[in-house]
Order: structure tokens, then sequence, then C-alpha cells
């Protein structure tokens, strides 16, 4: 796997020619916070990190070259991210791993994918980094922060709940468009955990 044939520190220098300085920021705030979820709930620490770091590879592409992309590859292009294409920057930037990275690890790409809508089903390593893509040191003034920074050093299902309730809560609020995958996993996952 290609991914481990160099360190994380090749890894971060290859990611910061490809972000500008906030999203790169960010990238190494998640890729920070997954490896220490990992490290909590017994998932590889570098697999972690590369996807956390990875996430958000593709979220500076143009969003009309993003439909042009994700059409070339062959990546379904829900209705809502026509309006929306900055929804489809997950599913591209796993792709352009697997492409450009010679990433083959179906979990690690998985956790890139659906870092955005969550799915119902997820691995620990997918909850981990949609968790930490919230919670990274770098974001404030999101609902319940500092309340789900804890939980989800107890309880991964019950993080992904709330941040799943509130995401869904902010994008109806703000007439937004929603991938159904992000409220079929809330309703997937509400029953198994209580807020």
């Amino acid at each position: 796997m290609r991914y481990l044939d160099h360190s994380m520190k090749y890894w971060e220098k290859v990611i910061k020619k490809e972000l500008d300085s906030k999203k790169y920021r960010h990238s190494l705030g998640v890729a920070y916070t997954s490896s220490c979820l990992a490290m909590k709930y017994g998932v590889d620490m570098e697999q972690a990190y590369f996807a956390g770091l990875f996430h958000d590879i593709a979220k500076g592409i143009d969003n009309d070259y993003k439909i042009k992309l994700c059409h070339e590859y062959q990546l379904e292009v829900k209705s809502v991210a026509y309006d929306n294409p900055e929804l489809l920057h997950a599913v591209l930037g796993a792709k352009i791993c697997e492409l450009d990275y010679d990433v083959q690890d179906e979990d690690l790409l998985n956790a890139i994918a659906y870092h955005t809508t969550g799915r119902p089903d997820m691995s620990d390593l997918e909850k981990i980094v949609y968790i930490a893509d919230y919670i990274e040191p770098n974001r404030s003034e999101l609902p319940q922060l500092e309340d789900v920074r804890r939980i989800a050093f107890e309880d991964l299902n019950r993080a992904l709940v709330i941040i799943l309730h509130s995401s869904l809560e902010y994008l109806n609020k703000n007439a937004a468009g929603i991938d159904p995958l992000t409220q079929e996993t809330y309703d997937y996952y509400k029953g198994e955990t209580i807020q």
C-alpha cells in the first residue's frame, strides 16, 4: 500500500501543496484528532492519521470541475449535488486517493468518502474521521462542541448522533440541500444511542 511507503511528514508536505493554508491547518487538526481517537478505540493510528489528513483533498477543486471529474470517474452525482457541488468533495477525494496515491485500503477510502454524510453501519475508522472533522482543535462555535469533544472519547455512536442531528438541524434551518444519506445515517444510529 503506497500510503505506508512514506512517513506522515512526507504526506503532510504532499497535502500542503493541494490545500490553502486554512484547509491545510484544518486537515492537520483532523489528522491529529483522528489518530487520538484511534488510539482510544484500538484503530490503526497511521490509517486514521492518513484518512484525516487527506479527507478534504478535493475540497479546493472548482465546483464545476468536481462535477466533471465525478462523471469522468463514474461516481454518482445525486440531484442535491448539482445545486451544491461542494458535497462531492468527499467521494471525489476518496477516488483521488485511490488513483493518484495508490490507496487500496477500502476502510480508509470509505472514511474519506463518507466523512460529510456518514452512512449506516460505519466502521470505527469511518466514525472517527467523521467525528474528528467536527471536533478538531481549530473548530470553534459549532453547536455543543465542548460536549461532543468529551463524548467522542467516551462513546463514538453517541457523538455521531449528536453531530448528525446538529448537521440536519442546520441544513433544514438554512434550507440547504441535504444528502439523503445523512438522514439515513441519523435514523440508523439514533436508535442505538440515547442523546
